[in-house]
């Protein structure tokens, strides 16, 4: 292909009560690679890994067995410390519901991996209007998010996982609590993300609808990766 690999998982193994007659096997054996600016959707029901495969991506778990290189780091042998740092500033996160801390407004919101991450407050605040202002919420910044909609919290968590300039966006089911015609537009802002920005972004969903709209589709059922196929990709004016 030609581009850098981002994202590279070799025989990841997940199991869980290890040791007890209840021991289970969540991923079995998954080999993964993302490319830098690609945009790829993980699909699977319920019950097929996907989250469980999100997290280790995420670097919020660590699986039992595999290798796992982010961005170049050995996410195996890092400490845990050194992964709290490797999720502020190599991954955005943007989750189902929304995450956004309910009694700082918008702008805050956006911030907060920046404050962690060091950056003057200076400096933060111009980095939150821009990207408030890039995914069209300029005039909401100064709300709290029980003044928002479902769509305007989405969009700042779009804008807060961009905060630090992450190798990845990892979108766990990001329209899972909107209706459609919002979780269009929501869509549509990835799109936009990827196409003008050229962010590599990993949507986890169970609908095969979205997974078709990026450019690689790859199935998970039973722990395992049933195949991958090209998606048809979107061509998004917004």
């Amino acid at each position: 292909m030609g581009k850098r690999a981002i994202i590279e998982l070799r025989g990841i193994v997940k199991r869980f009560y290890i040791g007890t007659p209840n021991e289970l096997t969540v991923l079995n054996g998954i080999d993964l690679t993302v490319y830098e600016g690609e945009f790829v959707a993980i699909v699977g029901q319920s019950g097929s890994g996907k989250s469980t495969l999100m997290n280790i991506i995420g670097a919020l778990d660590r699986p039992t067995e595999g290798e796992y290189t982010l961005d170049g780091v050995n996410i195996i042998e890092a400490k845990d410390a050194e992964l709290s740092g490797i999720r502020n500033r190599k991954i955005g996160f943007v989750f189902q519901t929304y995450n956004l801390i309910s009694k700082t407004n918008a702008i805050k919101n956006v911030e907060l991996p920046m404050l962690y991450a060091g950056i003057s407050g200076k400096r933060r605040t111009a980095r939150a209007k821009e990207l408030l202002t890039l995914v069209g919420m300029e005039k909401r910044m100064k709300h709290l998010p029980e003044e928002l909609s479902g769509g305007q919290k989405q969009r700042v968590a779009i804008a807060r996982a961009m905060s630090n300039e992450p190798a990845i966006i990892l979108a766990d089911e990001p329209t899972g609590a909107l209706d459609s015609g919002t979780g269009r537009m929501v869509m549509d802002l990835f799109h936009k993300l990827h196409k003008e920005q050229g962010k590599t972004i990993v949507l986890i969903t169970h609908s095969p609808e979205l997974a078709d709209e990026t450019e690689r589709v790859i199935t998970i059922k039973d722990g395992e990766i049933l195949g991958e196929r090209r998606g048809m990709g979107r061509n998004v004016n917004i």
